[in-house]
């Protein structure tokens, strides 16, 4: 079993079921403590609830804010997800990673301690009227470049390449100055060095994020992170939901309502309405191009997340044309407030798909950079 430092200096070692990959350098937080601080879990304390249980908001003995996520009974997470996030977020350290303060094990009950994130998540802006206000466009580019460089750290410069495999507005945290922090990794997977793709009989995960190899066949890679990241960033531009969203034109959702536009040449209709007093047409009209890139129907179409972000940032490159997105989902489905139930795709009948044939891979090069895939 692995250790964790008890606040004290001690060691203490955790009984996680069966976790003895390696010691794990983490405080250990008694339950009588965080039970006092919240106030026994009290309803007033919660500041969000998630797939693996209520957040409370609580004060550590240093005086540091911590966030509090309790795994519920009757979450769709478990057991493996708790394991997940103390073994790998603790060992992943950034800027844009959302940190680690320590965990919380005693009889029936599994703790986690994150730092507090003033602002709450991206999804708590970008889709209310009244906060997306303060979501000027020069604070939504730099929420996207924020997010690309934790993607980039996940996927290549850290000491293990991490898939986060949920990659959503709630999971996307920001901090009293609105940077962008990538949180809940209980679906994470750690690829090695050769591994290129995975694939698992139960897809987990969140309708209108997850790629279409991984929804309807369970395949994953580096490339189910870029679909999702794809979406992100055409939802931060345009203040609207993938799924969900409606147009009295047609019945496509988000993704191919940018492709309906983008084709039109009409793809700055795109915008939110609120970071339009002031913006930069050039810049706005790449991010939509990138967000397209990444949302192509084959993974081998979309960039890596190292050249997306060099996409992103680099005005002097030129950038492929993308392809027709993976699927249009249908508005008429059960799910459309972008709820994640949880199972195998393949029994959810509300979804229709309608797959559109795309070409064959590109690989496009820029100015003074190629862009990879």
């Amino acid at each position: 079993m692995p250790f964790v430092t008890v606040p004290g200096g001690k060691k203490r070692r955790i009984g996680i079921g069966d976790i003895t990959k390696e010691d794990i350098d983490l405080p250990l937080y008694d339950l009588a403590a965080i039970v006092s601080a919240t106030n026994n879990f009290s309803d007033d304390n919660v500041i969000g609830t998630g797939g693996f249980g209520p957040v409370y908001k609580r004060n550590l003995q240093t005086g540091q804010l911590a966030a509090v996520k309790r795994l519920s009974r009757s979450s769709g997470q478990g057991l493996e997800e708790f394991k997940t996030e103390v073994l790998l977020i603790a060992r992943l350290q950034h800027r844009n990673i959302v940190g680690l303060l320590g965990c919380c094990i005693e009889g029936e009950e599994r703790i986690l301690l994150y730092e507090y994130m003033d602002n709450k998540s991206l999804n708590y802006f970008i889709f209310d009227q009244e906060h997306s206000l303060l979501l000027t466009w020069q604070r939504r580019f730099d929420i996207v470049v924020g997010i690309a460089r934790g993607l980039v750290y996940l996927h290549h410069d850290s000491k293990l390449q991490v898939i986060h495999r949920d990659l959503k507005t709630s999971n996307i945290l920001l901090d009293g100055d609105l940077n962008p922090k990538i949180s809940d990794f209980g679906l994470a997977r750690i690829f090695g060095a050769n591994e290129k793709e995975a694939r698992i009989e139960r897809v987990i995960g969140t309708h209108g994020y997850m790629a279409p190899e991984y929804a309807l066949d369970g395949k994953f890679s580096l490339k189910s992170d870029i679909y999702s990241f794809g979406v992100l960033l055409l939802e931060i531009i345009s203040g609207k939901r993938n799924r969900g969203f409606s147009h009295p034109s047609h019945h496509h959702n988000l993704l191919g309502h940018a492709w309906l536009l983008w084709g039109e040449g009409r793809a700055l209709e795109i915008m939110d309405e609120c970071p339009h007093n002031s913006f930069d047409k050039t810049q706005v009209e790449r991010c939509i191009q990138v967000g397209l890139l990444c949302v192509q129907k084959f993974p081998e179409d979309r960039p890596v997340m190292s050249s997306a972000i060099c996409m992103i940032v680099n005005c002097g490159l030129i950038l492929p044309e993308p392809k027709e997105p993976s699927y249009f989902m249908e508005r008429n489905s059960r799910y459309s407030d972008g709820a994640s139930p949880k199972g195998d795709l393949h029994s959810q009948n509300a979804i229709s798909l309608t797959m559109l044939e795309g070409r064959y891979a590109f690989c496009g090069t820029g100015v003074e950079t190629s862009v990879l895939l």
